[in-house]
C-alpha cells in the first residue's frame, strides 16, 4: 500500500517487544530499565504525526499480535511497525540449565512464528495499512550466555552442553531474524534492516547491554538512524519540515 505523500501528518503503531519500549539493562543496578529516549522516542519527534508504542516487556509475536486488531480500531494507523523474534526464538533456560537432556522448546516455533508474522502483514495490507518490518539487532552470545546462566558454572556448562557450542545462540536468533527478511520479501513489504546497521559498526557488541541482548543508548540511536536513513530517500514525506 503506497501512503498519501500529500497528507499533513500519519499515525504510526509500534508493535513489538523489549527492544521497542525502551528497556535497558542497568548493569550497576542488576535490573531492567526503561529509557527515555528510546528509538521510538527519537523517531516521534522526527517523523510528521503521531506515534503510538504499544510494544511491551516479554512480548511474542503471538502475544503482541492479540493486541493489535483493537489498537488498531481505536488509532486507524497509516503505518505499522512490526518487531518481534528476539522473545519468540529464546527458551526457558532455568529448564536446559536443569536437565540438558531434555527437549526444549522456543517459545513460538520457527514455522509458527513465520506463519503468524506473514499472515499478519498480509491482513495489514489487505485492511489498506503499511506494515514494516524491523529486523533484529545481533546479540553477543558470550554475553547472553553469562546472563542466563546468572555467571553459575553448572548452569552455563549444561546450557553449553544442550546447545552443542556457544555459538548457537547467535545462529538461532539469526534464522528468526532470516524468517522477518524472508516474509517481507515473499510479501513485497517494508523492511528496515537494523541489523545490518549494529553490523556495520567495527564493534557491535558495544551497542549492548551488559545482557547481550538488549540494545544500550547508543544502540537505540543506531535503530533511530537506520529507521531514518531508510525514510529519507523511500519516504521523505514522513519527516517534519
Amino acid at each position: 500500500m503506497a501512503l498519501d505523500p500529500a497528507k499533513e501528518g500519519y499515525t504510526i503503531l509500534v508493535s513489538g517487544d523489549s527492544i521497542s519500549r525502551g528497556v535497558v539493562y542497568d548493569e550497576a543496578r542488576r535490573r531492567y530499565s526503561l529509557l527515555p529516549d528510546c528509538y521510538v522516542g527519537i523517531m516521534s519527534r522526527l517523523l510528521k504525526g503521531a506515534v503510538h508504542n504499544i510494544a511491551r516487556f516479554g512480548n511474542t509475536v503471538t502475544r503482541g499480535l492479540a493486541r493489535l486488531p483493537a489498537e488498531i480500531s481505536v488509532r486507524k494507523p497509516d503505518i505499522v511497525l512490526l518487531e518481534f523474534g528476539g522473545n519468540d526464538c529464546d527458551f526457558n533456560w532455568a529448564e536446559v540449565a536443569r536437565d540438558p537432556q531434555a527437549q526444549h522448546l522456543p517459545h513460538t516455533d520457527y514455522a509458527r512464528f513465520r506463519e503468524l508474522l506473514a499472515g499478519e502483514v498480509d491482513g495489514l495490507k489487505k485492511a489498506g495499512i503499511s506494515p514494516v518490518l524491523l529486523t533484529l539487532p545481533p546479540i553477543d552470545a558470550e554475553r547472553y550466555l553469562q546472563f542466563i546462566s546468572g555467571g553459575a558454572a553448572a548452569a552455563r556448562e549444561n546450557i553449553v552442553k544442550w546447545l552443542g557450542g556457544v555459538s548457537k545462540l547467535y545462529w538461532w536468533q539469526e534464522r528468526y531474524n532470516a524468517a522477518v527478511v524472508e516474509v517481507a520479501a515473499a510479501a513485497g513489504a517494508k523492511m528496515i534492516d537494523i541489523r545490518a546497521a549494529f553490523l556495520r559498526s567495527p564493534d557491535y557488541r558495544a551497542l549492548l547491554c551488559a545482557d547481550g541482548i538488549h540494545p544500550n543508548a547508543d544502540g537505540h540511536k543506531v535503530i533511530a538512524e537506520g529507521i531514518m536513513d531508510f525514510i529519507k530517500p523511500n519516504c521523505p514525506y514522513l519527516l517534519k519540515a
